[in-house]
């Protein structure tokens, strides 16, 4: 997909290191925890292999040969039901406001559907206006507490789709 000089597409494993930096880089302007958060996982480094697996995809949008943002989603760990995780959406400065992340929600979530999954769950932070009002509009709800255990415990927003 290409829309004004962005190329929204899947992960490659040369994607790794660009975007590893991407997500610390927008995780340290956040303010967000390296404790409890995506930032001190392991799989930053291995994006590629991580999302490498049957029923993951990982997408990352390129502009002039380089990494701005990225998203993902994959099985919701420790969860036995039927539930699909959207992960690790971070977008440098540069590239929000522009519908990228409606985008990407729409592209994960017709990949999730396709793989069989009936829900996707997210986690977020509080102070996380955008990202919450976004997935809000893209129909996500706001649970009371989370599910599964995706190792994220700073991260208390919880929201479900059904697909």
């Amino acid at each position: 997909m290409t829309s004004n000089n962005y190329i929204l597409r899947e992960i490659t494993q040369k994607d790794n290191e660009q975007i590893a930096k991407v997500i610390r880089d927008v995780l340290v302007e956040m303010g967000v925890p390296k404790v409890g958060t995506a930032y001190e996982d392991k799989a930053l480094d291995e994006m590629f292999e991580t999302y490498n697996k049957p029923s993951a995809a990982y997408y990352v949008i390129e502009n002039n040969k380089r990494i701005i943002g990225g998203a993902g989603i994959a099985q919701l760990n420790n969860y036995d039901g039927n539930i699909c995780e959207f992960q690790k959406m971070y977008f440098l400065s540069e590239a929000r406001g522009l519908g990228l992340g409606s985008k990407m929600i729409t592209i994960c979530l017709e990949k999730a559907k396709e793989f069989g999954f009936e829900k996707c769950y997210l986690e977020t932070m509080p102070y996380m206006d955008s990202a919450r009002a976004l997935y809000q509009k893209n129909g996500f709800i706001s649970l009371d507490k989370p599910v599964g255990n995706t190792g994220h415990y700073s991260c208390n927003v919880w929201m479900i789709k059904d697909l």
